[in-house]
C-alpha cells in the first residue's frame, strides 16, 4: 500500500479507508461482511398485468399456475460515531502521524474512515458527532454520497488541527449527543477515557442515556500502552505536563512504575466491570496496533442486531 504520512485530503483519506477494508475483507477465508442485499421471503399469485419480472418460471413448470417471488430487504443499519476530540486524543505528539506511527487522533479518524466505507458499501446510514469540553460537530445518520464526503472532510479537519490544553466533558456531550438521536442506533464510541480515570460513575450514567434510549454501544477504549499503561521510559527524571490542564510534575518514573501500573490495572478492571454491567461492548486498543479489531466488533455487532 502507498506510503501516506497524512491525510490531508479526501482523496489520501479515501485510499487509506478503502485499502484498509478491502484488505480486511480478502484477508477473512469466510468474512463475516455480507453487504446489502435482498431475501427471498415467499410467493404470493401472480396478478393479470403486472409485470412479470418475478414470475417463478421453474415453480410455474411444476404447477402450471403463475406465482410472483416475493423479496425482503435486509434491514439498513444507523449508526452514529461519536469522536473525543479533547488534546489527550492527539498524545503523543507527533508532527507527521501515519498508519506506522499514529497519535490517538489519527487511529480515530482512519478506523471511522474504514468504518464509513462499510457504512457505504451496505447502504447503511452513518452520522458524525465530535466533542471536547462542548459538542463541536454533530450530523444526523444519512446513506448519500454527499453526506460522506462531508463526513471525511470534518474528519480531515480534526486530525489536522490539534490543540493543546482542551479539555473534555463527556459527560454533558454524551447527554446532548443521546438526546438528538431518536431512532435506535449503533453507537461507535472512540474516546481514551481519561476524564473517568478519577470517578467512571458520572461518564456511564451518560453512557446509560443511550443504552435506555435502545442504542447499541460499542465503547472504543484508545491508548498508547507503552507509555501510558506501562510507564516505559528511561530511568531518569522527566517534567510531565498535562495537555489539557497545563499542569505539571518533576519525577523519575522508574521509582513509581509499580504502583503505577498497579492503578492502571484497576481503572481497566473497573472500566470492564462497568461496561458489563451496561451491557456496553467494550474493545480496548493500542494505537500501535491495527484497525481489525475495530471492523470485527463491528461487524459481530451488526449481525447479532438482525
Amino acid at each position: 500500500m502507498q506510503d501516506l504520512k497524512n491525510i490531508s485530503s479526501l482523496e489520501s483519506l479515501e485510499f487509506l479507508a478503502r485499502n484498509l477494508v478491502e484488505g480486511f475483507i480478502t484477508g477473512k477465508h469466510k468474512s463475516p461482511y455480507h453487504g446489502f442485499s435482498v431475501e427471498f421471503a415467499e410467493h404470493r399469485l401472480y396478478n393479470k398485468g403486472e409485470s412479470t419480472k418475478h414470475v417463478d418460471w421453474k415453480l410455474y413448470g411444476r404447477t402450471d399456475k403463475l406465482f410472483v417471488k416475493k423479496y425482503e430487504e435486509e434491514t439498513n443499519l444507523r449508526c452514529q460515531i461519536i469522536i473525543d476530540t479533547s488534546s489527550s486524543m492527539y498524545y503523543p505528539k507527533i508532527d507527521e502521524p501515519s498508519i506506522d506511527n499514529p497519535n490517538k487522533m489519527f487511529y480515530s479518524v482512519i478506523a471511522s474512515a474504514a468504518l464509513m466505507n462499510l457504512f457505504k458499501k451496505q447502504r447503511d446510514a452513518v452520522g458524525l458527532s465530535l466533542y471536547s469540553d462542548k459538542v463541536e460537530f454533530h450530523s444526523e445518520s444519512k446513506t448519500t454520497n454527499k453526506h460522506h464526503i462531508a463526513l471525511q472532510s470534518e474528519l480531515i479537519d480534526v486530525v489536522n488541527t490539534p490543540s493543546e490544553f482542551k479539555t473534555t466533558s463527556s459527560v454533558e456531550a454524551i447527554h446532548q449527543i443521546a438526546s438528538k438521536l431518536h431512532k435506535r442506533s449503533l453507537v461507535l464510541f472512540f474516546t481514551d477515557m481519561l476524564e473517568g480515570v478519577e470517578d467512571l460513575s458520572e461518564i456511564f450514567s451518560a453512557i446509560q442515556h443511550l443504552k435506555f434510549n435502545k442504542h447499541e454501544v460499542i465503547l472504543f477504549h484508545l491508548s498508547e500502552n507503552k507509555t501510558e499503561f506501562e510507564l516505559d521510559f528511561k530511568n531518569s527524571p522527566y517534567k510531565f505536563i498535562d495537555i489539557e490542564t497545563k499542569e505539571e510534575i518533576k519525577l523519575n518514573p522508574e521509582e513509581l512504575k509499580e504502583e503505577y501500573k498497579k492503578r492502571s490495572d484497576l481503572f481497566l478492571k473497573e472500566l470492564k466491570l462497568r461496561c458489563l454491567q451496561h451491557k456496553i461492548d467494550l474493545v480496548d486498543l493500542d494505537i500501535n496496533k491495527g484497525v481489525e479489531h475495530i471492523l470485527i466488533s463491528y461487524l459481530l455487532k451488526r449481525q447479532k442486531m438482525f
